[in-house]
């Protein structure tokens, strides 16, 4: 509810990055002692047939969190990333911050943060206009701009970038 405040990296020093590691003779035991399957809440979020067209049929999405699946594993802990070999990619500004200079692959294809960003990614704030990977693409139809040495973006309104702009 409050995205400000879980977005607040000072206060929210971990971030889930949806992966789990399961001990498969435990989750072999967890089936076994119920049923075939793991008890877990079921969240419902309500959407749209067509997620563009907010008067498309309205639908129910009924879903899991794995990462509520821990509470069934004795022990179970959880497994510290550094920053720099993790890049969230939630949004189309995440994918365009990371299709930017700001990131870099390495010899062996690890997508990490340039250093010259000295560990701090730069904030992007794209329009709604641009939620859709395809409205991504009319944005930068020559590439991404340069974000190197940008902190902070904000989209707003319908834009084209030109080939090799730099923020």
């Amino acid at each position: 509810e409050d995205e400000k405040a879980f977005q607040d990296i000072s206060k929210h020093t971990f971030f889930n990055t949806n992966n789990l590691w399961v001990d498969l003779v435990a989750l072999k035991s967890i089936f076994e002692k119920h049923g075939g399957s793991i008890p877990l809440p079921v969240m419902k979020n309500a959407k749209t047939v067509d997620p563009r067209d907010k008067a498309s049929t309205p639908v129910l999405q009924l879903e899991t969190a794995m990462g509520a699946a821990i509470s069934c594993f004795d022990g179970a802990t959880a497994v510290v990333v550094p920053r720099e070999r993790f890049a969230p990619v939630k949004t189309t500004s995440d994918l365009l911050a990371l299709r930017s200079d700001a990131y870099c692959v390495t010899d062996d294809f690890r997508i990490t943060l340039a250093v010259e960003r000295r560990g701090v990614p730069p904030t992007i704030k794209l329009d709604g206009r641009y939620k859709f990977v395809d409205a991504l693409e009319k944005l930068i139809p020559d590439g991404a701009p340069s974000l190197l040495g940008c902190k902070s973006l904000v989209v707003e309104g319908e834009v084209v970038f030109a080939k090799c702009v730099v923020f």
